[in-house]
């Protein structure tokens, strides 16, 4: 039976749909089937960072409301046989679906994938509480701004409430060089405030905007950072042991000096 995987933050704009894309290609990579579902109703951009949004004919809402069946809805990636695609809808609202939905959906194609990651929609209204109604693990974006971090605090609440228990953290857009002068927060400082471990971190990387805007992933870019440090997180949720690395021995030197944690 597949693991199904909620990947939410906060509030919007730290990076949780790329996350999402780049990790759900990289498990795929891998060799693992893997679906990506789009919760977020009316704001929908997981498409987009896939290269897929003109080959959409269905949606989650027209499955739910059964206009269409579960496979016609889901979207094969044309790069990687092993992803698919299950997009939210663009005209209707949160509250064309509800928690119970969400649940019966995930039972349903549980069986048919080793990972379900849903990109959950930013705050903590409808949308985020139907992500998680039908996740079994939570991965939390933040980035080391104190705003971001106060919000992933609260995320994490809710989801202890709702009994997730199996919670890591993916911090975002580090910069080296303002946690060296101590303008940023570091992976350890924001791992302390929250109380969880990472399984991951990203050193802010201008690749990223690249690739989205190509509608391809950092992860098949060989140069990018940030493309190898999610393909770290996606081992890491294979099980696999990563050690610290920036691809560069000069990253790697300031990662263990001032991040201080085997998370990339």
């Amino acid at each position: 039976m597949g693991r199904v995987i909620v990947v939410t933050s906060g509030k919007g704009g730290v990076g949780k749909t790329t996350a999402c894309a780049n990790i759900g290609h990289a498990l795929a990579k891998s060799g693992k089937e893997v679906l990506l579902i789009d919760t977020d109703l009316g704001l929908r951009n997981l498409d987009t960072a896939l290269g897929l949004e003109n080959r959409i004919v269905f949606d989650i809402v027209d499955v739910i409301e059964n206009r269409c069946r579960i496979k016609q809805a889901i979207i094969r990636d044309k790069r990687n046989e092993h992803l698919s695609l299950m997009p939210a809808s663009q005209s209707k609202d949160k509250n064309s679906i509800n928690e119970e939905n969400m649940v019966n959906l995930v039972r349903e194609l549980k069986n048919q994938y080793d990972f379900i990651l849903l990109d959950c929609p930013a705050g903590i209204e409808q949308g985020f509480k139907n992500a998680i109604a039908g996740a079994d693990e939570a991965l939390v974006i933040c980035t080391p701004e104190v705003s971001s971090v106060r919000d992933a605090d609260r995320v994490i609440g809710l989801m202890a409430a709702s009994e997730i228990s199996r919670i890591s953290l993916v911090v975002n857009r580090i910069k080296p060089e303002l946690v060296r002068s101590g303008d940023m927060l570091s992976l350890e400082d924001v791992e302390d405030i929250l109380g969880q471990k990472a399984i991951g971190a990203i050193v802010d990387d201008a690749m990223i905007v690249k690739a989205t805007n190509l509608g391809e992933a950092a992860v098949n870019m060989p140069t990018s950072k940030a493309g190898k440090a999610y393909e770290n997180i996606a081992k890491r949720l294979m099980g696999e042991n990563i050690p610290i690395n920036l691809n560069s021995p000069i990253g790697a030197i300031l990662d263990k000096l001032f991040l201080k944690k085997s998370a990339v």
